[in-house]
């Protein structure tokens, strides 16, 4: 049986609405320790934001939409 030659990570949202998209890497096309950053759809805040390969843990609260958006405003100048 062939080995599975693709890993899998996660692009998780920077803006902590708990979103992530699954990303599957070739293994042996992985050199360099930078991580993927991506600028994609966000369906919780309806917004495109950065997203950024993360390992997936668990949300320590609950997702607030408004909490959400409230830090997004705050960071963009």
């Amino acid at each position: 049986m062939a080995k599975v030659k693709k890993e899998t990570s996660f692009l998780v949202s920077t803006a902590n609405s708990g979103f992530f998209y699954p990303n599957r890497k070739n293994r042996k096309k992985i050199r360099t320790g930078k991580k993927l950053q991506l600028k994609k759809y966000d369906p919780r805040l309806r917004k495109h934001v950065l997203f950024t390969e993360q390992k997936l843990s668990r949300l320590k609260e609950p997702f607030s939409r408004e909490k959400a958006l409230a830090k997004l405003q705050a960071e963009t100048p």
